[in-house]
């Protein structure tokens, strides 16, 4: 039977959130004991596990169909794969950093300094956009370590919450990259493998819809309907079906988690009562 082949990291913070997605999507698959290829006993899909800067050229070369890794990773393989789908995880930034001690006068500041980085090409492609000549130095790890022993006179790296530069007495200055988990491909699959593919992309859809959705029901008086579906439109528009209590319905739909408290406050201004929100497992559309 043909089987999609597909490259995770086999650890890390990545690694469990792509794991826990494609368990969110149904697929299962035995994961332990140091395996580094496994399958699916019920989706047609084989899994990699591998180190996060080899999966582009697994990839590439057509080893694994697809893979997930960070925006970071493939930018800085410089490999020639295609976003198929951004998943909305993993989110960080990559960042140039300064000893807290200086003053910073913007990036004229990296004019013709010494820069500690694991990201050279993203790092040089960013200096060049703004005309900046530095010497970057590329080191596997510890970056952070590099302007307190002398290397760089700053740093370029992954930044999430940013404990880790003020531990090493760092402050965040300039954002040069955004990041988030993407699957990956070449873009060279078989009719097969597209198809496999396409039901894995509906899953994982499905799945992110139902994160940046909640389902809602309330209460409100008839006189009021007209102002409340205006707040509430839904995927089409709101499901409205009468109460027992006279001159009374209620209303169900879906509204957007990140826009949840101002619709909340709209609703209740205009007259909805017993509001109740209930979260999505799976949304399909």
């Amino acid at each position: 039977m043909n089987k999609l082949r597909i490259a995770l990291q086999k650890s890390g913070r990545l690694s469990e959130q792509s794991i826990g997605i494609l368990e969110e999507c149904g697929i299962k698959f035995p994961n332990g004991g140091g395996k580094l290829i496994t399958e699916s006993p019920n989706f047609p899909i084989e899994i990699l596990f591998l180190r996060d800067d080899d999966i582009p050229q697994y990839v590439e070369q057509g080893v694994a169909d697809i893979g997930i890794i960070g925006e970071n990773v493939l930018t800085e393989s410089k490999k020639n794969l295609a976003i198929v789908e951004k998943l909305g995880f993993s989110s960080c930034r990559l960042s140039l950093a300064v000893p807290k001690e200086i003053d910073y006068p913007g990036l004229s500041y990296f004019m013709n300094k010494r820069v500690a980085t694991s990201y050279p090409n993203i790092l040089e492609d960013y200096f060049n956009l703004h005309n900046i000549k530095a010497t970057i130095e590329v080191i596997s790890g510890s970056v952070e370590i590099a302007p307190s022993v002398g290397l760089a006179e700053g740093i370029c790296d992954i930044v999430s919450s940013g404990s880790t530069l003020r531990s090493n007495g760092l402050k965040e200055v300039e954002k040069v990259f955004t990041s988030q988990a993407v699957l990956v491909s070449s873009g060279s699959l078989d009719p097969a493998k597209q198809l496999i593919l396409k039901k894995l992309l509906f899953r994982l859809r499905a799945v992110n819809n139902a994160k940046e959705n909640k389902y809602i029901l309330l209460n409100a008086p008839n006189d009021k309907l007209s102002t409340i579906e205006k707040i509430l439109p839904g995927m089409n528009s709101p499901t409205i079906l009468p109460l027992a209590k006279e001159g009374w319905c209620s209303l169900h739909s879906v509204i957007r988690g990140d826009k949840f408290w101002d619709i909340i406050d709209e609703l209740k201004e205009a007259g909805a009562e017993g509001i109740l929100v209930v979260p999505i497992e799976k949304m399909i559309l």
